[in-house]
Order: C-alpha cells, then structure tokens, then sequence
C-alpha cells in the first residue's frame, strides 16, 4: 500500500494558523488537520466542530419537498388511507420507522409494506400495489424506492393512488409519473449525498410545519434523529455538510437510550442503554442486526423492534436479531470460501472485473461477500444468486470505477439494474452469464487499467507515540463521526520496536516500543494485517494507525488500529 501524505495535496497552511487555534479552543495540530482534510477558513472550522442542528438547510432549498409535503398533508387530513412502501435494508427500516412514528405523534394511522427480499426483490411491484388498494389505500409514499419504478408507479396512478416518491438512489433516463417527487440526485441542492431516511426526515419536518400551520400542534422532530443516525451511517453516504450535522445529532439523541427499540438492541449487543456508540460502533454492531432480518428473516421483525413500546417485548425481538445475524455470520463464512475461490481463479485469468456465482448461494448474503471480495482483490465484484428463471446480483466497486454506469451499459442484456457509483444491483436470465462476465470484465479492464491496486494509504501526518495522550484523542473524537467523506485520523509513527506479540481470534495484539521516545503502546492488527509474520518479533518497523480511546470495563486506556506497516 502506498503512503500518500495529504500534506503533499494541502496549501500551504498560513501563518495564522495557530491564532485559529486559540479561537478555536483546540490544539494546532488540530487546526492543522482541519487545514489537511480542505478547510481552509476558520469559519468553516468552527462549522465542522459544532454541527448545529440551526445550521440545516432551510426546507425550501430541498428541491420538490415541500410540495410533496403539502400533498401529503392535504390528503391525510382529507381522511385518506396512507401506505409507506419501504425497504429491506437498514436506510429503508428505519426510515420506514420514522415515517410512521412521526404519524402516529400526529395522531394519524398508516400501513407499511416492505417487500420480502426473496419473494419480491427491491422496490414497488404491481401485485402488492393491487392488494393495497384492495384494503383502501389511497396514498402511496415511498421511502429509499421508487425512482426507477415506471411501470409500478403508473399502475398505482391506474389503481387511484396519489403517489409521492422519495428516494436517493440514482435515476435512470425516465422519471416516474409521481404526483411528488422528493430525490436530492435530481438537481442542486444543499446534500446530494442524503441517505433515504435522511430524505424521509426532511419531508416529515416539511410535514411538521404544515401540519401546525393547519391548526395541528408541532412535534419534536429531533426525537427522530436516532433513526437518521443509524440508517444514514449504515448506507455510507458521505458525511459531510448536512449529513454530518444530521448524524452528529443522531448519534447523541441514540445515545440518550429513549427509543425502547433502540435501548434493547444495545443492550443485546452489551452496551448500557444510554451509552454513547461511535459511528463505527453503529455500522459493526448495530446495524448488522436490523439488516440481518431483512437478509434471512423478516425486515418486519426490526421495523418492530424500532417501533416497540413493551420493553420485555423489545428484548425478545432484539435476541430474535442477534440469532439472525449469527446465521447470517454462518451463512456468509460458507459462501465467501466458495466465492474466493472462483475469484482467484478469474484474477489469475487477467480479469479485473469479477462475476461470481453458484447454485445456493442466500441472495440476503451476496451483497457482503462481494465487499469481501473487493477488500481482498481490490477488483470490481458482482455475486450472483439463482432464484429460479432469474439470477440476481449486487455488486461492489473500487474507487475509480463506477458499477453503476457499467450496469447501464449491458442493460441491454439485464432485466434491470440500480444503485450507486460504488455499490449497485442487477438481475438477469441465467443464459446471460457468460456474456455479463465477459462484458463486465473488458469494462472494469478499460476503466482501470489491467493491474489491481490495493489503494493509497491517506496519512494526515507523522505523530510520535509521546503524542498520543488522552488529550489528544479526546480532540480527536470531536471529528466524529467518521466515515465515507470523512475517514479516520491515520497518522504514521517513528521507527517502533514489536516487543512482544500475541495472536487473538481475528486479530494480532502488539506491544510496541517508540525507540525515540522510549514510550510503549498497544496496538490492533485486524483483517490482512493480522498476517504479520511471526519472526517480525525483535525488529523495527514504522506503522500507519489511528489512536484511538479504549474504554472498555470503564477505564480509558490508548490502544492504536494498525492501517499499514513497512520495515524500512
């Protein structure tokens, strides 16, 4: 992995710098950062260190919302029966769940369909439209779905409904014929990258406001913010600008334990109740579980559980999750040998794009074991699964490559396709493997040349381990949460001794010496870094890491995550 230090790509700082600092209450190294990671006003500083919920967009800048939001409005009060059409991953559950808290704080009742993933696949379909009018909807409002579905929105207009669409997916050539059309990918805006339930938040606010201006008392839409925080970091959208303030704020409202659903869920995964998760935190232990049901059981179960007011009840749902998602662990475990296998094997045939498939294999589980697969060949992936008359993919990208654009240009050969840049999904008849397999690799081929790269390795700086107090690193966590569009701090040490080292399940535990310094950390090896050879005990190496504070049992400790290592 080469390092590439973002100082190599910064301005040169000014000199005032480190009166920004004392502005700014923060150290210079801090400022520094900041002036690294491309904010070059002290303005905008003090805005990523504060995100303030007063700093959101006004909601008349959010294309198509608040004509949506009247619509809605107006039909509700009229007595008209609402559906809220979701989906079965983590955004769609909880904006699914935030939609109809947000009603039933109003005072009024809806349905809700989330499609079985096997049964039904992604998005609207007809037969389930059908049924819903048959119970008396006449409303359809779609969260995280809906923009490519043409022809199930024109039959929901043929059935009578008033349809309003809201999503954040990428549209295709043609729009749905909505009555409301609320996606930030359809033209400027304060945040493209808005996750669906961020989309559904923005439009129940709109809603909030009028519904109040119709005589309705105003609820507190930050109770909702728990579900933004959790959906938003599991889709990995970038976090920035609005997302970041939506999150930030999530995270401390989730923080607070008040969502009984919520509460339960974190205690199952052993944390207290009112404890405070990082982002990371959220996406490895949390939402795992949500998502789990939506894999191999019934997305219905998490949407209850997020909705659950009966404490006991809570907890029986949030066990039901963790047994889902240790067979989903299994499961995925079975599947990746069987998909790393035919990997290899294609990489070592020159393909630099990667179509894997075999009978059996979940649908539920494909789309992570294409992650693994790209975190270890650094290859565009695309697993598939047999359903019967059709096979279904997802497929999982490198930076550089857009899957999604790739999946347009065989659409001619697929029964459809839809996503993101770095992540997307597609289905197709099983006759047309080979030719999708030959197709996508000659495109990823084109794209990226013929070498896979294992990527750059962004170092914000160099930091001796003297440095890495618990002062530090408090600072450190005012930049959460981390993630796309916001990585990590990854610093890269002085020469550091390896004094002891001890293998541990999935990861290797370190003991490390600062020669300069003399000062001693422990640090992490997980994944590919684990493989650190034995005999490297005794010798000196330099290492990037983020530090990070280890508060496991109560007390804070420093332990360092190993990102890379070299030997010279």
């Amino acid at each position: 992995m080469h390092w590439k230090y973002r100082s190599d790509e910064a301005p040169p700082a000014p000199d005032t710098i480190e009166q920004w600092a004392g502005r700014l209450e923060v150290s210079p190294l801090l400022t520094r950062f900041l002036w690294q990671r491309g904010l070059h006003e002290q303005s905008l500083m003090q805005d990523f260190l504060n995100p303030s919920l007063q700093k959101l967009a006004a909601l008349e800048e959010w294309p198509g919302l608040c004509q949506a939001a009247d619509l809605l409005a107006e039909k509700l009060l009229q007595g008209q029966r609402l559906c809220v059409w979701g989906d079965y991953d983590v955004d769609g559950i909880t904006a699914t769940a935030l939609v109809l808290d947000f009603l039933e704080r109003h005072a009024f009742s809806a349905l809700h369909h989330i499609p079985d993933r096997i049964e039904e696949g992604y998005g609207l379909n007809s037969e389930a439209l059908t049924r819903l009018a048959g119970q008396g909807v006449s409303i359809l409002l779609t969260v995280d779905c809906g923009i490519s579905d043409i022809e199930a929105v024109a039959h929901a207009k043929a059935l009578g409904m008033t349809v309003i669409v809201t999503d954040h997916h990428l549209p295709g050539d043609e729009l749905p014929a909505a009555d409301g059309l609320v996606n930030p990918r359809l033209a400027p805006c304060p945040c493209p990258a808005l996750a669906g339930v961020g989309v559904a938040f923005l439009l129940m606010a709109a809603m909030n406001v009028v519904l109040c201006a119709r005589g309705r008392e105003r609820v507190d839409v930050r109770e909702l913010l728990d579900l933004v925080a959790l959906g938003t970091l599991a889709d990995v959208v970038d976090l920035n600008g609005q997302n970041r303030i939506l999150v930030k704020n999530g995270l401390l409202k989730l923080a607070q334990g008040a969502r009984i659903g919520i509460a339960a869920l974190k205690s199952a995964c052993n944390f207290a109740p009112g404890a405070f998760l990082g982002a990371g935190q959220v996406v490895f232990t949390l939402a795992p579980r949500i998502n789990a049901a939506g894999r191999l059981g019934s997305s219905h179960t998490a949407l209850e559980l997020l909705l659950c007011k009966d404490r006991k009840k809570a907890a029986r749902l949030a066990a039901e999750l963790g047994r889902l998602n240790a067979e989903r662990r299994e499961e995925e475990d079975r599947i990746l040998d069987a998909a790393m296998a035919q990997a290899r094997e294609q990489a070592e045939q020159g393909a630099m794009g990667l179509v894997l498939h075999a009978p059996g294999w979940h649908p539920g589980i494909i789309g992570i074991v294409a992650s693994r697969v790209v975190e270890q060949l650094h290859r565009p992936t695309v697993v598939l699964s047999d359903l019967g008359s059709f096979l279904k993919g997802s497929g999982r990208s490198v930076p550089g490559f857009d899957i999604h654009k790739a999946f347009s240009l065989c659409s001619d050969i697929l029964l459809g396709y839809g996503g993101h840049t770095m992540a997307a999904g597609l289905s197709l008849l099983p006759g047309g493997l080979g030719e999708l397999r030959e197709r996508f690799a000659r495109l990823a081929s084109e794209g990226l040349g013929g070498e896979a790269r294992e990527g750059d390795c962004h170092i914000d700086m160099d930091l001796d381990f003297a440095a890495t107090d618990l002062q530090l690193l408090k600072e450190l966590e005012m930049l959460q949460p981390f993630g796309a569009g916001n990585s990590e701090p990854i610093f890269a040490s002085p020469p550091v001794l390896i004094r002891n080292m001890r293998s541990r399940p999935g990861f290797l535990l370190l003991e490390l010496v600062d020669e300069k310094s003399g000062t001693v950390r422990t640090a992490k090896a997980w994944r590919r870094m684990a493989n650190m050879p034995q005999d490297m005990k005794g010798k000196s190496i330099r290492i990037a890491f983020t530090p990070r504070i280890d508060r496991y049992n109560g007390a804070a400790s420093i332990e360092l995550r190993i990102k890379d290592w070299k030997t010279d």
